[in-house]
């Protein structure tokens, strides 16, 4: 099992899908042994319905999930040189977050996760998509950090 990192950022777009996704299931699966946050490139989305009920089928809870941006976490104190892993869930992440390696010295992944949210015309198959792309972080949560240490 891979050592798990003292904290984590995981970021995508907008902090509404995947990387409150990711920080969810992090917390979950992995408690209290791992600072998590998560951020967009860009603030200006909420919490997405649809990724708020498919991690709530597995028991992640998102509702409580307030967005916020790169640089809302550093005006808010939040130092991204305190991270020892950045995670990014998208390519616009990664780009931002390679910027940042220019002012902070971070270990950067990128984890190429499906963007769900213009797939699917009907309910059930945007819950579908959506399902896919929790899936998809999960899979690769347990490939970089092992089994869960949380029940």
């Amino acid at each position: 099992m891979a050592e798990l990192p003292q904290s984590v950022l995981f970021c995508c777009d907008h902090n509404a899908i995947r990387s409150p996704m990711a920080e969810g299931m992090m917390k979950k699966f992995y408690g209290q042994e791992t600072y998590v946050q998560s951020a967009g490139v860009y603030n200006d989305m909420e919490i997405d319905g649809f990724s708020v009920a498919v991690c709530h089928e597995i028991d992640v809870e998102l509702a409580r999930h307030r967005s916020r941006s790169f640089d809302e976490m550093q005006e808010w104190g939040d130092d991204l040189s305190g991270f020892d892993l950045v995670v990014a869930l998208s390519p616009g992440a990664q780009r931002k977050a390679l910027e940042l390696t220019r002012y902070f010295h971070l270990e950067v992944e990128y984890w190429p996760i499906m963007d769900p949210s213009d797939i699917g015309e009907t309910r059930d198959a945007k819950l579908e998509q959506y399902r896919k792309t929790r899936d998809q972080i999960r899979a690769k949560m347990l490939e970089r950090f092992g089994e869960p240490t949380e029940k």
